[in-house]
């Protein structure tokens, strides 16, 4: 009977997996060149409340169509499928960081109180800038005590 039953439900399985259209899973794929590989794209969302209520500002983002790796260079230009890293930018100073370490978020810790702007932006290992996406917030002011937990109180 039990035997029955996980046939049953691993043909169902099968069904629904079949019925799915390739292009809603499909992911980029070592046999085409760059050239013919779809656009990259670059999802940012906002940063994570509770971390921002503390003056952190953590900000997840994903990619479709591109990797985050620490490849740089022309002689990865050709990498497929599409490789790269993120340029990061805050409040539209004139420097930047590279990030390739592909934790799907940017920290940035420090900021003073008050409006700020992250761009996060995707690009070649010849730092060619793909994609770009910017994300506007404000850092509340924080004091002291919510920052940081109070230290053990001694006894004697």
């Amino acid at each position: 009977m039990i035997r029955v039953v996980l046939t049953a439900a691993a043909l169902g399985f099968v069904q629904v997996a079949a019925a799915q259209p390739a292009d809603d899973v499909r992911k980029a794929t070592p046999f085409l060149p760059v050239a013919d590989e779809a656009a990259p794209e670059l999802f940012v969302d906002p940063p994570l409340a509770a971390p921002l209520a503390r003056g952190a500002v953590i900000i997840p983002y994903r990619t479709r169509n591109f990797r985050i790796l620490p490849v740089f260079g022309s002689g990865a230009a050709d990498v497929s499928p599409r490789a790269g890293h993120l340029h990061v930018s805050v409040d539209d100073l004139p420097w930047r960081w590279a990030d390739a370490g592909d934790n799907e978020s940017v920290v940035v810790v420090g900021l003073p109180p008050g409006p700020h702007k992250v761009l996060i932006e995707l690009a070649t290992p010849e730092h060619k800038v793909l994609a770009g996406k910017a994300v506007s917030f404000v850092v509340p002011a924080v004091s002291k005590k919510a920052a940081a937990p109070a230290p053990p109180e001694h006894q004697h």
